[in-house]
């Protein structure tokens, strides 16, 4: 293996293009191809090949990086690349995919003799931009000098939970994961709706709960994006939250356990969308405690 790679990134939305280009300013060659061409063109200013099909993009790849919208979506993209992926070749499949999805994507991996390796990531827009995500991998320690330097490239640490990738561990840690980030971004905006309501000036429910246990960076972050009607660009967008909520209760339930938060997240990240704020900031939630919207 050299120490320069041929990467290929399929998926450049909010968090695939950032991963794509600081792949390329990690000194590797970057291909990158998305259903929606426009959103993968202005990578090319930063020596990314965009591909006209994920089989171009694929072509000649020591490593694939799918970071799609959910597991069909990514099984979808790997079969169209499909007659030009190379034995051999290491995938990293960092959609968050869900636990029954892993099944099939790995499935897949093992037909075509891909070294599969489950590698959901954490993090959002800035620390993806940042190269400051940390990745959650599991896959086999010897192949592991393909997909290292990339994971280097888009994460501050990796934090390796197994040597399957088709067991999933990596994907539920993810899940368990968003589901904090999922319910603490339903609180924050229940808290500014219960403030309004009250005539409650929200700096005041912040001084009140400064410096102690309550106190927290991201609560304060995403009262900061509604507050300051800062919502778009997105960090995280609602309809992506909508998804990942509704696999965190699906995987609840398939093991024994009622997530009444994940699912009363779900439903309002889903009214959130309704209203059309589907590409906004997941912190737009907020509006779905008012039948009509409010100023924030």
């Amino acid at each position: 293996m050299t120490d320069k790679l041929t990467v290929s990134v399929l998926g450049t939305g909010i968090m695939g293009a950032a991963m794509a280009r600081n792949i390329a300013r990690a000194g590797h060659a970057v291909r990158a191809w998305n259903r929606s061409p426009d959103k993968a063109e202005p990578l090319a200013a930063e020596g990314v090949r965009v591909a006209g099909t994920p089989a171009e993009a694929v072509d000649g790849a020591d490593t694939v990086l799918t970071m799609l919208y959910d597991g069909p979506a990514a099984l979808d993209v790997m079969r169209q690349a499909a007659p030009a992926l190379r034995p051999g070749t290491a995938w990293m499949q960092s959609t968050t995919a869900g636990i029954e999805a892993i099944t099939g994507l790995a499935a897949f991996a093992r037909e075509h003799g891909l070294v599969f390796y489950d590698a959901p990531v954490l993090g959002t827009r800035e620390p993806a931009e940042a190269g400051q995500l940390v990745v959650l991998a599991a896959g086999p320690a010897e192949g592991r000098a393909a997909v290292t330097p990339v994971f280097d490239a888009v994460g501050a640490r990796t934090v390796w939970t197994g040597e399957d990738g088709a067991a999933g561990s990596a994907t539920r840690l993810k899940l368990v994961a968003n589901s904090w980030v999922i319910a603490a971004t339903s609180a924050a905006g229940e808290v500014l709706a219960l403030a309004g309501a009250l005539d409650v000036d929200p700096d005041s429910f912040f001084d009140a709960i400064a410096g102690g246990p309550l106190d927290m960076g991201y609560l304060r972050a995403k009262a900061a994006l509604v507050l300051g009607d800062r919502l778009s660009p997105p960090q995280f967008a609602v309809a992506t939250a909508e998804k990942d909520a509704r696999l965190i209760v699906e995987a609840g339930e398939r093991h024994g356990v009622r997530l009444d938060v994940a699912d009363a997240s779900a439903r309002r990240l889903a009214r959130a969308a309704a209203r059309g704020h589907g590409d906004k900031d997941m912190a737009a939630a907020y509006f779905a405690s008012f039948e009509e919207k409010p100023s924030a």
